[in-house]
């Protein structure tokens, strides 16, 4: 009979919270970390050996572990990051395993390259596409055969055909490595003033090899990823791994393009876009210590990394490192926990860096270095502000004359020219004259935005879409349908009705079929093609654009419109970086808001380029009224398929929340979008003092109330950055 010494604790990739207990073989040991194969109820599953004690159950109740995959672990740090991450998130710790664990199949062993090679007689029939795979083979060359048929253009029948007349043979080609090596000395940036010091900080930082989180604050175009390229290429000096994380995908190809000119060779992608046997092929080359650099998107923080050397979180500000659905985290926040797990250093990056990182600079968590001027002293843009109520466009425009003016004087010189408005479609209502129709969202309580460039109305918060109509539904009236309010499509519009000579691009992230469009043109748009382009929040994004000269934004407003508590935060950063765009070269940028506000702080220290100052302000506004960083929030979202569920557990969770100082509890209120994915939503938001336990009153207060049922649905979003 076994004893209770050959029991180990198994997290599973499921929705539970605790590991299970599994049997292990006779004389068969494993070590925390360890991948292996259980059985879960009827079927299969894999998961990983993990540090909790097994359970004392009854030897009839454990299963036997099927089987144990040798040469794959996760290390040591990723287990402590999964367990903090789902105790601060309330998350169950399955759940946030899932995303450190990929199937099974990655397990196996890489499948083997089939290729063909020119070794026999030309056909005796020849046509043009069997010409073109022969050119390609010429002098002995083999290739793959679904590489063939991609650069030769043909089927691969053709390559079939060939193969059954002798002309070509088969041959299994080697593997690729999914990136190469990189060369820290390859081609060294030539660094100017303050970049001097700042790259030696930041290398002597990772040869230190010790927890240390920098806030890197400079100033656009400053050079803030050459200078962290220095600690890069000391990470692979000392043959450390390399984490890089970027917002959004569609930055990384302009990156990564840089990192080559640096380093002789790309680092490995991961982010969405890449194929799931790709994604396999890194995770596995990670957990081997073979890759040594990788830029990715938020996921890529729970990579197996074997030795990490320093993560870098670049445009450490941006919203989209907030996860919002199953596991919600922040990667930013995930990234400092993971270094402080190494003992290694993070850096954080930014030209307008967020409130709490500031904030944690002014109370010694963080250091902070700071690039007050451009690369090589190159000018920063002059901002002028536009007060849209004393001199507005003419009716039904939205581009105002002096706009307009310094658009052709750009464009005239041979420049290029940006207009910005942060909205996506043709217009964000479509309502009727005649009987006060609108068109609204079946599933949301949301107004549905009109796509004019492919005729088609759209909800984005659920992905809704319908054609457009010719009629209005309720009247049936033909002609009296009316688009309220500017998208960027009606600014292209108007810019098309203006500049009909030139050449404009849209740039917005619903007008692309895939990634690799996007990055087309905005290739093309960094060579000069275009002369106007008109674009969404993605162009404020990183980009480098060296014949851009001027920005326009058309609504500076926009990000103010509403009740956000991080509203001001969140449009300084958004148009400090729009704005950051022009003149990153020439040094002769210049910025033009249209603005209701002009005397509102953010439209100050955007004019004046005081960004201290309004950091000081924005800082004291929140400690007046306690909010983060100086107090703990928390969003909790009820949803159900019908209203009074929703406001039932609603109710009763407001009734059984502690009593404990310092704690408010508003709501329950309908949320912003009270229905969601045709999901009833009530929301209710909690208040705590710095340093409050807020993860911990989470669990007894849901422990109180009890668990949702039927439809119900609670969701919990600690430190929430979207309150919608």
């Amino acid at each position: 009979m076994s004893s209770i010494t050959n029991r180990i604790s198994v997290l599973l990739p499921v929705p539970v919270d605790c590991a299970y207990t599994y049997r292990l073989p006779d004389n068969i040991s494993v070590l925390p970390g360890q991948i292996v194969r259980v059985p879960l109820g009827p079927r299969e599953v894999i998961g990983v050996v993990w540090d909790d004690p097994p359970d004392t159950l009854s030897e009839k109740r454990i299963k036997d572990v099927l089987e144990i995959f040798e040469g794959f672990a996760l290390p040591d740090d990723l287990r402590k990051l999964i367990d903090w991450t789902a105790n601060y998130t309330l998350s169950n710790k399955g759940m946030v395993l899932r995303m450190a664990l990929r199937k099974e199949e990655a397990l196996l062993e890489d499948p083997k390259i089939r290729g063909v090679v020119k070794d026999g007689p030309d056909p005796e029939r020849m046509t043009s596409a069997r010409k073109r795979v022969l050119d390609l083979l010429e002098g002995g060359l083999a290739w793959s055969r679904s590489g063939l048929r991609d650069t030769a253009g043909v089927s691969m029948s053709v390559i079939d055909g060939l193969v059954g007349q002798g002309s070509l043979s088969t041959l299994e080609l080697p593997l690729q490595p999914v990136a190469e090596t990189p060369l820290a000395d390859f081609k060294t940036n030539q660094l100017f003033g303050a970049q001097i010091e700042t790259g030696e900080d930041l290398k002597n930082a990772v040869s230190r090899a010790k927890y240390d989180a920098v806030l890197l604050d400079g100033v656009t175009g400053s050079g803030k990823t050459e200078v962290y390229f220095e600690a890069v290429a000391e990470a692979i000096r000392k043959q450390k791994q390399v984490l890089v994380l970027v917002p959004e995908i569609s930055l990384t190809n302009a990156f990564l393009d840089r990192f080559a000119s640096r380093f002789g060779v790309r680092p490995a992608e991961w982010h969405s876009d890449i194929s799931q046997r790709k994604r396999d092929r890194i995770w596995k080359a990670v957990m081997r210590n073979e890759v040594q650099v990788v830029v990715g998107a938020r996921s890529a923080l729970f990579l197996p990394f074997a030795d990490l050397g320093v993560i870098i979180v670049d445009e450490e500000h941006d919203g989209a490192y907030k996860q919002e659905e199953r596991v919600i985290y922040h990667a930013r926040d995930m990234a400092v926990v993971r270094a402080h797990l190494n003992a290694i250093p993070v850096i954080l990056a930014s030209a307008t860096p967020s409130v709490e990182s500031r904030s944690n600079v002014e109370q010694g968590r963080y250091r902070c270095l700071r690039l007050e001027s451009r690369y090589k002293d190159v000018a920063l843009p002059d901002i002028t502000l536009h007060d849209m109520r004393a001199d507005p466009p003419e009716k039904g425009k939205w581009l105002s004359a002096k706009m307009v003016i310094m658009v052709n004087e750009t464009i005239d010189r041979g420049e290029q020219a940006l207009l910005f408005l942060n909205r996506r479609g043709y217009a964000p209502l479509t309502l009727c004259r005649t009987c006060g129709h609108r068109f609204q969202c079946p599933d949301c309580s949301a107004w549905l935005v009109e796509h004019r460039f492919r005729k088609q109305l759209s909800c984005h918060h659920c992905g809704h879409n319908e054609p457009s109509p010719r009629a209005c539904p309720t009247c049936e009236n033909t002609d009296s349908l009316v688009a309220c309010g500017p998208g960027v499509e009606r600014i292209a519009e108007e810019a098309k009705e203006i500049w009909s000579d030139r050449h404009i691009v849209v740039l917005s992230s619903d007008m692309f079929n895939g990634i690799a469009q996007l990055r087309r043109e905005l290739d093309a748009i960094t060579s000069g093609e275009a002369d106007i382009v008109i674009g969404t929040q993605m162009v404020a994004k990183g980009h480098n654009f060296p014949q851009m000269t001027f920005v326009g934004v058309v609504d500076a407003d926009l990000g103010l419109a509403h009740g956000d508590p991080r509203a001001a935060e969140r449009t300084f950063q958004t148009l400090g970086q729009v704005t950051g765009r022009a003149g990153r070269v020439t040094g002769t940028g210049k910025g033009f808001l249209q603005t209701f506000a002009p005397e509102h702080p953010v439209m100050q220290a955007l004019a004046t380029g005081d960004r201290d100052t309004f950091y000081e302000h924005d800082l004291n506004q929140r400690k007046l009224v306690g909010l983060p960083p100086f107090g703990r929030l928390a969003a909790l979202i009820v949803s159900a398929s019908n209203k009074p569920d929703v406001l039932e557990y609603a109710r009763l969770l407001a009734r059984s929340a502690p009593i404990s100082d310092g704690v408010r509890i508003l709501g329950p209120v309908d949320a912003p979008l009270a229905i969601l994915r045709a999901r009833h939503r009530m929301r209710l938001l909690f208040q705590a003092p710095r340093g409050f336990d807020v993860s911990g009153y989470m669990r007894a207060w849901t422990l109180r109330a009890g668990a949702p049922k039927g439809s119900t649905r609670l969701q919990i979003d600690i430190d929430p950055v979207s309150f919608l």
